[in-house]
């Protein structure tokens, strides 16, 4: 008779990569919670209260504001590929990894795209992308507003305007900044975004929180064809998360357990206190990890809080120290992407995980790896936060 096997039991890892950061307690006794079904009352009422939230942290009264059962490259795909049709003129920003993403959707959508690119660390061209806006019947413009593969932040809201001046649609990754940045959609005129669930707003992955303004709903209920993919079709979601609550799909119901939770906690914090501990942290980091002699690949105006992309020194196997830290230390960095494979480490503060003590922790282990002094850095972490 075969021996039951022992259960499986996850390290107990400080996750500070680019995602997924660890969550909290009260988001993990959420999702622990009994299950109901996904036409549900109770989890009815709980849909509601989800989409009403998620308007709350995007600052925008889109009556389409929803979590996909998908991550933050389901939304994307979602987003692109019902806006997008076959030969419409795209302007696509492509500051790093997930701007080349973007590209490489548009272009399967069937978008003719111009490409307006930035060297890896560096945020876009304002006025070569507005250039390229205005060079053409431009359908769609589409550009990551905090691009996790560099650590870079983009100014959305002189392309919008662009946009709007020519009628195009703007399409924005909302992936590393919502919950830790400010996020404007009505203000900054955005028409889709879409976001995913596991970073700043400190949930677990499986979730992308998409938000459509009614012109972008416009476009996709004239176009000559429908979308080209049938799961993430906009208007067949509508119905599940609308007021028909019509079967679409099982809704992961613990995920949206755990959503629902990571959300409260947001809010209940107060969108401009969080914004302020990401600030915070993000900067006794920067100056640990000066103190610790390390360059940052960033110029500081362009700088993301929540991730932070530290260049690996000189003779330095920048593996070997990610795969110390998590034998040793129990704490994960995350490594380059594309171009800067090899070349940084990826430190992400976001959600539950952006506090003090996890900067001490990430600072004392790389002083030990990299043989440096701890006490300066922690000492210059702590600074202004006595």
């Amino acid at each position: 008779m075969p021996q039951p096997r022992a259960p499986f039991v996850a390290d107990d890892i400080l996750l500070l990569g680019p995602g997924p950061s660890s969550v909290s307690g009260r988001v993990r006794q959420a999702m622990a919670q009994p299950l109901l079904g996904h036409l549900d009352p109770q989890f009815v009422a709980l849909m509601d209260r989800v989409q009403a939230d998620l308007r709350a942290v995007y600052a925008t009264q889109n009556a389409y504001t929803l979590p996909l059962s998908a991550t933050g490259s389901g939304g994307m795909e979602a987003c692109l590929f019902n806006l997008i049709e076959p030969g419409d003129r795209v302007v696509v920003g492509v500051a790093g990894y997930f701007g080349e993403r973007m590209r490489e959707m548009a272009t399967r959508a069937g978008g003719e795209v111009v490409e307006v690119r930035a060297e890896p660390g560096r945020s876009l061209d304002v006025d070569a992308l507005i250039a390229a806006i205005l060079g053409g019947p431009t359908k769609v413009v589409a550009f990551v507003h905090a691009e996790t593969s560099t650590g870079v932040l983009q100014d959305p809201l002189p392309i919008a305007i662009a946009a709007a001046e020519v009628g195009a649609l703007v399409v924005l990754d909302c992936v590393t900044s919502l919950g830790g940045l400010p996020v404007e959609l009505d203000a900054w005129r955005i028409d889709a975004a879409y976001s995913c669930s596991q970073k700043c707003l400190g949930a677990a992955p499986g979730l992308s929180p998409v938000s459509l303004s009614a012109r972008a709903l416009a476009r996709v209920a004239a176009r000559a064809r429908r979308a080209p993919t049938w799961y993430f079709d906009l208007n067949l979601l509508s119905g599940y998360w609308g007021g028909e609550r019509v079967y679409h799909h099982t809704a992961p119901i613990s995920m949206v357990y755990g959503l629902a939770a990571a959300l409260e906690e947001a809010l209940d914090e107060g969108l401009g206190a969080r914004w302020q501990r990401h600030r915070q942290v993000a900067q006794a980091l920067w100056r640990g990890l000066d103190a610790l002699g390390l360059h940052l690949l960033v110029a500081p105006a362009q700088r993301l809080p929540m991730l932070t992309t530290v260049r690996v020194p000189d003779g330095v196997d920048e593996l070997a120290v990610r795969r110390a830290l998590r034998a040793r230390h129990r704490l994960e960095l995350g490594g380059g992407l594309g171009a800067l494979r090899g070349k940084v480490w990826r430190i992400g503060l976001m959600g539950d995980g952006a506090r003090l003590a996890s900067v001490e922790r990430v600072l004392a282990a790389l002083a030990v790896e990299l043989q440096r002094d701890p006490q300066v850095a922690l000492a210059a972490a702590r600074a202004d936060l006595r």
